[in-house]
């Protein structure tokens, strides 16, 4: 099974009004044919979905795709190696959306705040 890299950068906001390619996450996930993160393809190689969270000049943060039980279709996020679960960032709604590059998505980050990327790279 061949995992999609991801590459999310950070859109426009009020800290960078142009968006930032320096600040994202890259990740590897398998895909639908539409685009979708497939849940059980994930399930079979979860130790394999692996994501990188970089910002700026501060250390990448490295750990992986996890997919929780909630909602009527569970709920997809980013769990950091060393970290507790509370701790990880959900994807809003990321069950609904699609990877393809120019598609926008929403991540609550361990900070609290929610904040919009844009998906710049799927290969």
């Amino acid at each position: 099974m061949a995992l999609k890299h991801i590459r999310l950068e950070l859109a426009r906001c009020k800290e960078y009004p142009e968006g930032s390619a320096e600040h994202g996450y890259e990740l590897y996930a398998p895909l639908t044919s539409e685009g979708h993160l497939d849940a059980g393809r994930w399930r079979d190689h979860r130790e394999t979905c692996t994501v990188r969270r970089f910002w700026g000049h501060e250390g990448d943060e490295i750990g992986h795709l996890v997919h929780k039980s909630g909602g009527p279709t569970g709920v997809w996020a980013f769990h950091y190696d060393g970290t507790e679960p509370e701790d990880d960032e959900p994807l809003f709604k990321l069950d609904s959306h699609r990877f393809a590059v120019g598609e926008y998505l929403s991540i609550r980050e361990s900070d609290g705040e929610s904040r919009t990327f844009v998906v710049a790279v799927v290969r």
